[in-house]
């Protein structure tokens, strides 16, 4: 039998295996031990048969930092910490907790909003969802009219599908395209046309621009929440399949859902990357939105920072995955420069907080309000009044703003939970300090922007015919 000399990556490439680390080594072993053809194929079948990972017998303990304050919240709770024992099953995950502002999406055994996982080596896309890196930053504009900030948002910021045409867009860095074209999940038209054209946009949903004043300063000041809109998408679309195709080969008993991408390979590396790459798109993403304010106001910057709140964060092999969860601990974050920013609603303050990591919090706070109920649900509740009469009663006061020029009723403050419920439970359960709050004046988002969409005019213009 032939001895297999200069054996290289493409050869076991044509044999059947996927690139990974262990490449390198296997290449060394079958070129210094001079192995024959059977040789060779009998150690390559030892390094292909990866035993299959069963669920967990036991759900993972895990803390639960919430508690039904009516009973309209009885069966949200009930809900939510019946999926979350289901995720708590996933072979990789050795800790967890479930934060005030917690409310069940997807089917059973999905990571609920405002719930925190802890996989050890493993990295699961869909415990950090297609809005990669969602998060807030606030700009203190000083004594400015809040007024005058708000008309001068409406201008620069972008709400609603897609992104901004040529005309519009702000320049792109070219230290991010370089780190875009530097990674092999972010390198390609599809994703590099998205990050230039998204850059600058805020998307739809609970996405917000609001202005208010410091209750401690009075200063003005313009917080914004977004994710990091197509591109972040584009790269979850791509991790989840990535970790399906592990999921077959090492655990076909766990939920699609929870599928994961084991860190110590090639490709876990490569999306762990991607995702620092994308988390500093999502930063210059705020940034450029409030930059262009304080440009267009002359108004000197006197203030900023930001946190995530839909991330995964790294402590040596463990994985913390932030569903909606806010990190306080330091650690989480490389470039803290600031206290950490909890909105609720438009129409109660946005709280600044700091806090310590104690056992049940691992290092987090809640992320905002949540929902008792669905987008659908809290229509139905409404029936029998118009949209303009249920605006007018509960943003009495505030200068609210839709940028389709749509109501979205599903965004006001009666869609949430209640914000004093959840300040109680964060002090209740130790989930931060609150040092300050932003006043509301008024908030911008997108509104409901698919009542009027263009296939929409043109499907009514049809049926009038």
């Amino acid at each position: 039998m032939n001895t297999w000399n200069n054996i290289n990556g493409n050869k076991l490439i044509e044999l059947g295996f996927e690139p990974d680390k262990w490449f390198k080594e296997a290449i060394e072993h079958i070129n210094d031990q001079q192995l024959n053809e059977t040789e060779m194929k009998e150690y390559l079948a030892q390094l292909r048969a990866e035993p299959m990972v069963s669920l967990l017998e036991h759900p993972v303990d895990f803390s639960i930092n919430i508690r039904a304050e009516e009973s309209i919240e009885q069966e949200n709770v009930d809900s939510v910490v019946s999926s979350m024992k289901e995720v708590m099953r996933t072979p990789t995950v050795v800790d967890g907790a479930i934060m005030p502002d917690a409310c069940p999406t997807g089917p059973i055994g999905t990571i609920p909003v405002g719930g925190v996982v802890v996989a050890k080596n493993a990295i699961h896309p869909g415990m950090h969802s297609a809005d990669i890196c969602c998060s807030v930053m606030l700009t203190d504009l000083g004594k400015v009219d809040p007024k005058l900030v708000m008309d001068t948002a409406m201008e620069v910021t972008h709400f609603g599908p897609g992104g901004r045409d040529r005309e519009t867009q702000f320049r792109f860095p070219s230290e991010l395209l370089e780190l875009f074209e530097s990674n092999k999940l972010l390198n390609d038209q599809k994703m590099i046309s998205a990050s230039r054209s998204h850059l600058g946009t805020q998307g739809d949903g609970n996405h917000f621009l609001f202005v208010g004043q410091s209750k401690l300063t009075g200063n003005t000041m313009v917080v914004t929440h977004h994710g990091s809109r197509g591109v972040g998408a584009n790269l979850y679309d791509k991790g989840m399949k990535i970790a399906e195709k592990y999921r077959k080969k090492l655990s076909k008993e766990t939920l699609k859902q929870n599928a994961w991408i084991p860190y110590d390979t090639e490709e876990g590396e490569m999306y762990w990357d991607a995702l620092q790459i994308i988390r500093k798109w999502t930063k210059v993403n705020h940034e450029v939105i409030h930059d262009a304010i304080l440009e267009k106001m002359e108004v000197k910057l006197e203030d900023r920072y930001w946190n995530e709140h839909n991330f995964v964060f790294k402590d040596g092999e463990k994985f913390y995955h932030a569903k909606g969860a806010t990190p306080l601990d330091s650690k989480f974050m490389p470039d803290i420069t600031g206290p950490r920013l909890i909105p609720l609603n438009m129409g109660q303050p946005i709280l600044i907080v700091e806090g310590d990591t104690i056992e049940n919090n691992l290092g987090f706070a809640p992320h905002g309000a949540g929902r008792n109920m669905s987008r659908t649900q809290h229509r139905k509740s409404k029936e029998g009044l118009t949209n303009e009469d249920i605006f007018r009663q509960e943003t009495e006061g505030l200068d609210v703003r839709f940028f389709s020029g749509e109501i979205d009723i599903t965004e006001l403050p009666s869609a949430y939970k209640d914000a004093d419920a959840v300040r109680t439970q964060m002090e209740e359960f130790g989930l931060g300090k609150v040092i300050d709050e932003v006043l509301p004046y008024g908030s911008i988002m997108a509104g409901d922007w698919q009542k009027n969409a263009p296939w929409k005019r043109r499907k009514r213009r049809r049926r009038s015919k």
